[in-house]
């Protein structure tokens, strides 16, 4: 006989009973009172209120004139109360949600930023969130952490507080403390998970664990409940129910070991009627069974939907392969279900094979099971995504469409999908790039009722670049040289990516010549090779050099150009004393006015002009003033003496 065990801590938590006996008072009261939002997470509690005269209503606005407003457990923005002042308020938010609004106020109004783990879109997390004074970040999974602490660190908030949702999932927050103490190491962590939630959750997986069947009651709304599911589907079949109507028959006659466990917004009668009639469906099963049904189930494996099992090759058609799996029914795979693409090659099975499969039509009347191969190994790669999450291991799949919103990655045969904000650490315009490519990324969300994840590629390029930078740091020094790209430009020089680090070559760092622009020297995604100019360890700023000393033009002329050497020279401008010309780029030498001609002149301009090019003996050279004096003269006396 099937066994039936309910979780101990299954129903309403200190909470929900404190909410729901004093809106019963008030309803019992016979004041016109109605409830801000629905009192609890539960349809049939929020139904029975307003049968006896207590209506939701969904703003302090609808609320009449002289109504009593009772607020909800999940508790209410500041702002509300303000709303209704002058109004009688019952207040039922719990205990538990009102210590984290105290929380909320006190630490933003001492100037820290506060962080709170939960779904920004319940109302407990925007109750919590209505009632800080200052700066607030919500977020529920590691990549939305990590963007919220890149951005405080890049704004340089030192102070951080953090609470969480009251349901929020005990081991996920245990993964996200980790990350904002290896980055926040003085961030003030509050303890705001309820412990009615953590034991609740921690035996609904224990009795998972035990159970071939898990049944979750609660509202299809409530939180808490849903994280049951969650919890509960990752160890065996699990279904989640609102009331006993939704209870399937034939769910429960197959499973020998059912657990139960109900959302801290359940009400005792909901759940002693699922067990009532739970309870029925076995018995009734029992009676009905004649000795020849049960000879014949004794016989013969009893197949149904989902069910898994293993079958054996006994032939195989162009288009779909026979299979005995122990039934009455012949067992049919079709191509279509073997494999993602559907594809049947002589190669692909052989007579006598064994293979898992999985239950996908039972027909009796024809004496057919359709069967699949395909489904089967979804649900296994499913699971290893679903491990994957738990554990936070980086994936490997191949992107194989682009769609609204972002794209989807094929890991074994499951499409995950990537949000477009999380596909790469670089913002993208166009995202069709990435198609066929082959990513790496982490699964940072799963839905076990759809069967879906969603992944992060930005996460591990992310952590790959945390990593670069630790060695870059560990690594680099003055004058260390390093090939990195340009990563974009300025008008006081260019950035470039030396592997996860930023360094910076000044403008004045890129020629030797006088420059206006960094474009006249290099592009955005040129490879160059720099040298460490200057480390600022506090602020984690590099400079970096560019220009090689080779390539000095007072190098060059220093070997090239000795005194008395006579080459042609361009003139550059035009002074009462003389003429300065340019010898090589970066080089310039002075005419002075007595040494443009044998005579004595008035002007330069009388014998000279910009632009001019004119052959010139260097005279005199002083390289620690860098001065190079030219003369004309020179030449035309040497010409003289030839």
């Amino acid at each position: 006989m099937s066994k039936i065990t309910l979780a101990g801590t299954a129903g309403f938590c200190y909470g929900v009973r404190r909410a729901v006996e004093k809106a019963f008072e008030v309803a019992a009261s016979g004041k016109d009172a109605v409830t801000l939002g629905p009192i609890i997470h539960n349809p049939q509690i929020v139904s029975r209120l307003a049968a006896l005269g207590v209506p939701e209503i969904s703003s302090p606005e609808e609320a009449k004139e002289g109504q009593t407003v009772i607020i909800r457990s999940h508790g209410v923005p500041a702002a509300v109360y303000d709303a209704l002042q002058g109004r009688e308020i019952v207040d039922c938010t719990c205990p538990n949600v009102a210590r984290i609004h105290r929380i909320a106020r006190e630490v933003t109004e001492a100037g820290k930023v506060l962080l709170v783990a939960g779904n920004p879109h319940h109302p407990e997390v925007e109750g919590i969130v209505g009632h800080a004074k200052g700066e607030v970040y919500v977020f529920q999974s590691e990549a939305e952490l990590a963007d919220i602490l890149s951005k405080l660190e890049a704004e340089g908030h030192p102070d951080i507080a953090v609470v969480q949702q009251t349901t929020f999932s005990v081991s996920l927050w245990k993964n996200l403390q980790v990350i904002i103490e290896n980055r926040y190491t003085n961030a003030e962590k509050f303890d705001t998970i309820c412990n009615a939630t953590h034991l609740r959750q921690q035996e609904a997986a224990s009795l998972a664990q035990k159970s071939d069947l898990m049944i979750v009651i609660g509202g299809r709304e409530s939180s808490n409940t849903q994280k049951l599911y969650e919890i509960c589907a990752k160890k065996c079949e699990t279904a989640a129910v609102e009331s006993k109507s939704e209870l399937d028959k034939s769910q429960i006659l197959r499973h020998n070991n059912i657990g139960v466990t109900a959302g801290a917004s359940t009400p005792a009668d909901i759940i002693k009627e699922v067990l009532t009639t739970m309870s029925e469906i076995l018995e009734n099963q029992e009676e009905e069974l004649s000795f020849a049904e049960l000879f014949e189930q004794s016989q013969t494996e009893k197949l149904y939907n989902g069910k898994r099992v293993k079958g054996i090759v006994s032939n195989i058609t162009p288009n779909e392969i026979h299979v005995d799996v122990g039934a009455k029914q012949t067992g049919i795979v079709p191509a279509s279900e073997l494999s993602e693409h559907g594809e049947l090659t002589p190669d692909s099975f052989h007579v006598g094979d064994e293979i898992d499969l999985v239950v996908v039509k039972v027909n009796d009347q024809e004496g057919v099971v359709t069967l699949s191969k395909k489904r089967l190994d979804a649900e296994a790669n499913y699971n290893a995504v679903c491990k994957a999450f738990e554990e936070g291991t980086v994936l490997t799949g191949t992107v194989t469409d682009v769609i609204k919103g972002g794209i989807l990655v094929n890991f074994n045969g499951l499409k995950v999908f990537v949000p477009a904000s999380l596909a790469s650490d670089r913002r993208m315009e166009d995202l069709s790039v990435l198609l066929n490519k082959e990513v790496q990324f982490k699964v940072i969300e799963v839905n076990d009722r759809r069967r879906r994840a969603v992944g992060s590629v930005k996460a591990v390029l992310q952590e790959a670049k945390k990593a670069k930078q630790e060695e870059f740091w560990q690594n680099v020094e003055i004058g260390k040289v390093y090939t990195g790209e340009v990563k974009s430009l300025t008008s006081y020089g260019a950035f470039v990516d030396l592997g996860g680090v930023d360094g910076m070559i000044h403008i004045t760092e890129l020629s030797w010549t006088r420059i206006k622009s960094p474009e006249e020297v290099v592009h955005v995604g040129d490879t160059v090779e720099v040298y460490i100019k200057d480390i600022d360890y506090d602020k984690k700023k590099i400079s970096l050099g560019y220009k090689k000393e080779e390539d000095n033009p007072w190098e060059i002329f220093k070997r090239d150009y000795p005194i008395d050497t006579i080459c042609p020279v361009k003139i550059v401008s035009i002074t009462t004393f003389g003429a300065f010309a340019q010898i090589i780029p970066g080089v310039d030498g002075l005419i002075h006015i007595s040494q443009i001609a044998n005579e004595r002149i008035a002007k330069v301009s009388d014998k000279l002009a910009v632009g001019d090019v004119v052959d010139a003996m260097i005279i005199d050279i002083d390289y620690e003033k860098k001065k190079v004096s030219l003369s004309i003269r020179a030449t035309l006396n040497a010409e003289d003496d030839e």
